[in-house]
């Protein structure tokens, strides 16, 4: 569940990116102005990352164990942090590295706990155990 959520807050924050500059004179309008400020930006990206490491570590523990989910998470949101720090002409593309990386995070976690849920059933979870064995204890279920 949470996973889904940080898709949907992820997507929501690259379309608030995207959609900025054609809606930034219309903003003060609508008393929404302090939207087009970079401190909201980096707000809701911290919050998605603090969202996405919840939900992350939720799956890391209860299922699967493998960390690549968190690599991609904190890559897309470092990228996606440093966009300010380029040309104006250049941060979308940096909105849609970081976002897809933060999506791809989430994407990834839902497969691996999916995976792993097969698992808890006894008799998957004794197959499970002994091709651990095999894999030096790599495999899901833990």
């Amino acid at each position: 569940m949470l996973d889904k959520i940080g898709i949907a807050a992820t997507s929501i924050c690259a379309l608030h990116c995207i959609l900025l500059p054609i809606l930034l004179p219309a903003l003060p309008l609508f008393g929404l102005s302090f939207l087009a400020d970079h401190t909201w930006e980096h707000y809701f990206l911290l919050a998605t990352a603090i969202l996405g490491t919840i939900a992350l570590f939720t799956g890391f523990r209860r299922y699967h164990k493998r960390l690549y989910p968190f690599y991609l998470l904190y890559l897309g949101v470092s990228i996606y942090w440093i966009k300010h720090d380029f040309s104006e002409a250049y941060e979308v593309y940096f909105i849609v590295v970081g976002a897809s990386l933060i999506i791809a995070s989430h994407f990834m976690n839902l497969k691996l706990c999916n995976s792993c849920k097969q698992c808890a059933d006894e008799e998957c979870k004794i197959e499970s155990d002994e091709m651990n064995k095999e894999t030096d204890d790599k495999g899901c279920c833990g």
